[in-house]
């Protein structure tokens, strides 16, 4: 169903003010999975103003194990704080993304060590890949030369694009170390300069094209 819906995106001409849509995952285990509430509305309307495609100017919400789960190609996940997937919200995630599903997760600082530990229990055999600079996902619409950018400073280290394959396809991006998600809340929340905010927006764009085309 997931890969005949991602067909249709690209064969329709992209002409349905519903053709794409972001689904934003609610979790359990304590975290703020809600965070940052501007930045998927300001995410969809910087792609429907700045290139071909149409989307639907909200997020829509779900847990995995609704029934609808499965219809939505394209999950976000953010937070601060634990989280904690329950055995059937980890098949049900791992029949997402093993049958054509994506999964962009973004660390909003805080959520790194239950993520990574999650996913071990979602796909126990394979590890997240650090993405270098050349990767196509930061070409893939907007160039990117120098990788994900880093939006807020907390430790120091340098932000990172880490993903899971599934053979040559990758089935989960980790932003991790770059604040995407603040990059593009509205501009009064962190008062970030409009560069910093204009290259995490076309950041989101590009792993949206990149998932809906690799």
């Amino acid at each position: 169903m997931i890969k005949n819906c991602i067909l249709f995106f690209l064969l329709a001409g992209l002409a349905s003010a519903q053709s794409f849509s972001i689904a934003r995952v609610h979790y359990s285990g304590g975290g703020d999975w809600y965070s940052d509430p501007s930045s998927l509305p300001n995410l969809l309307n910087y792609l429907n103003s700045n290139t071909p495609m149409s989307a639907h100017p909200d997020e829509f919400r779900i847990q995995l194990t609704d029934d609808n789960a499965s219809q939505f190609p394209y999950l976000y996940m953010t937070g601060h704080g634990n989280i904690r997937f329950s055995e059937d919200e980890i098949i049900a995630l791992r029949s997402i993304l093993m049958n054509g599903g994506f999964l962009h997760a973004d660390d909003n600082y805080g959520m790194d060590e239950s993520f990574r530990r999650e996913i071990k229990r979602v796909f126990p055999n394979k590890d997240l890949v650090p993405l270098p600079h050349s990767h196509s996902i930061f070409s893939s619409y907007f160039k990117l030369p120098n990788g994900v950018p880093k939006v807020h400073e907390h430790d120091n280290n340098p932000p990172q694009a880490l993903a899971l394959f599934e053979g040559e396809r990758i089935i989960l991006l980790y932003t991790f170390e770059s604040d995407l998600g603040d990059g593009w809340e509205d501009a009064s929340v962190h008062q970030d300069p409009w560069p910093i905010r204009e290259a995490s927006l076309k950041m989101g764009v590009n792993i949206i094209y990149f998932a809906l085309t690799q």
